[in-house]
């Protein structure tokens, strides 16, 4: 039961991040894309459809995580408090900007613009120094308490994450706009894509390198989330180059959604490692009676998610038009 609740868990996550990437890559991509303010409501509209339930992964993720797993909450938003901060207040200065940006036609967008790239740029770092850290261990003492040493979650490694998490989004981003932009920003579109492609590889091989001289223990589970990232990246990389997009966009949801399958099973059933501290997925665990709650209601409100979701692509998998409605 235990690890049934772990892969429902490892399912939203990686679903937050295969689909809110391109939002985040969209949003940093923005002064890159177009000058002109009807092309640039374009682009954002072309987020519009798909903008708000993406984010309801995350949410449905968190709440599986406090209700699955507490005592892993507690440990994780403890020891990487800054990097909770960080992220939230991302994830807040892009949402908001995304919603108030045109609410009046007559308003100046500059600000709210610069919320949008702010907030995606703040979502993404904080985003990859998270996992990073997950990884590299956090900062914990052996009871499983902060160890109070903030510029640890700034360690090498966990930088590397984040500015690999920058290009990685970016990545994504590009390739959902090759598929969805406007007919005219297709070809920005894919050039954007094919030079992140180059960052987004080295961010892989470098830390599959410094991981394989740092880490320990690594489980088998790990080494397929590895495999299966570069992989991702070779399906992207190719379909890019035979103008293959949607195989691209797809290839790139996939390895975003690798560093956090890497991270939830890199020492599986370890789930958190800290020099001296070890959670496993067992002692992470709340009690049987919630899950039985949880099974209750978890089920169909996933099954609802992936319908809505699915609803939501085949409806609006065309790209944005002139006679397209802009959300945004």
């Amino acid at each position: 039961m235990v690890t049934f609740w772990w892969c429902v868990l490892g399912l939203l996550t990686c679903g937050y991040f295969a689909l809110a990437g391109y939002d985040y890559g969209v949003g940093m991509l923005l002064p890159g894309l177009e000058s002109d303010e009807r092309r640039r409501r374009q682009t954002l509209g072309a987020l519009g459809p798909f903008f708000l339930a993406n984010e309801v992964w995350l949410v449905a993720a968190v709440g599986v995580l406090f209700g699955a797993f507490p005592h892993l909450e507690g440990r994780v938003f403890a020891g990487a408090y800054v990097l909770v901060v960080t992220l939230l207040l991302g994830l807040v200065t892009f949402t908001a900007s995304m919603q108030l940006r045109s609410r009046r036609p007559d308003a100046r967008r500059g600000a709210w613009t610069a919320g949008i790239v702010g907030g995606a740029l703040v979502t993404a770092l904080s985003w990859g120094l998270f996992l990073g850290n997950l990884v590299v261990g956090l900062p914990l003492n052996a009871d499983g308490t902060p160890s109070g040493d903030v510029l640890a979650l700034f360690n090498p490694y966990a930088a590397l994450w984040g500015l690999g998490f920058v290009a990685l989004f970016c990545l994504q981003g590009a390739a959902f706009l090759a598929v969805r932009a406007p007919a005219e920003l297709t070809g920005r579109a894919v050039r954007l894509a094919r030079a992140f492609a180059t960052p987004v590889l080295a961010f892989l091989v470098i830390a599959a390198v410094w991981g394989f001289f740092a880490l320990d223990d690594v489980s088998v589970l790990g080494l397929g989330a590895a495999a299966l990232a570069f992989l991702a990246f070779g399906v992207a990389r190719w379909a890019l180059a035979a103008r293959r997009y949607r195989v691209a966009l797809v290839g790139s949801m996939v390895l975003s959604a690798c560093p956090a399958l890497f991270a939830g099973t890199l020492r599986f059933p370890a789930v958190l490692v800290s020099p001296g501290y070890t959670l496993t997925v067992g002692q992470a665990a709340t009690a049987p009676g919630t899950f039985a709650v949880l099974a209750w209601f978890a089920p169909p409100a996933l099954v609802v998610l992936l319908v809505v979701q699915w609803l939501t692509w085949r409806t609006h998998r065309r790209p944005v038009d002139q006679r397209s409605l802009l959300h945004f």
